[in-house]
């Protein structure tokens, strides 16, 4: 079963870099998982003054570039991650977390599409 895992977080100043201090702690780990075949792939986001949001309703098209004013937390993180079950998935956020100094995650299952 594949996973998605989103990290959630305050928006970062721009220019700071999250979870700067855990660096070698989470490269650590994430050498060992992708390894094992865990960790599919994994990526950290920029902040929201580095993106925009696309929107399309009734036919309009409209962007907004960050920084998003509105926005509490943002997705600061994804990591797919192929596993036996929502529950390792669940594991697996919640030492990413606990590495990161806390935080949020949302798990997703990845739809699998059989031709």
């Amino acid at each position: 079963m594949r996973f998605m895992l989103m990290f959630k977080g305050e928006p970062p100043k721009p220019g700071d870099v999250a979870c700067k201090q855990t660096v070698p702690e989470m490269k650590k780990l994430m050498t060992e998982l992708k390894a094992r075949g865990v960790v599919i792939s994994t990526e950290g986001l920029e902040g929201p003054d580095k993106g925009a949001r696309v929107r399309v309703a009734n036919g309009k098209y409209s962007v907004i570039d960050g920084p998003f004013a509105e926005a509490k937390e943002l997705i600061a993180g994804v990591c797919v991650v192929e596993v036996n079950s929502k529950q390792e998935a669940m594991n697996l956020t919640r030492q990413f977390l606990e590495i990161a100094g806390g935080g949020e995650g949302e798990i997703r299952q990845i739809m699998e599409v059989h031709e």
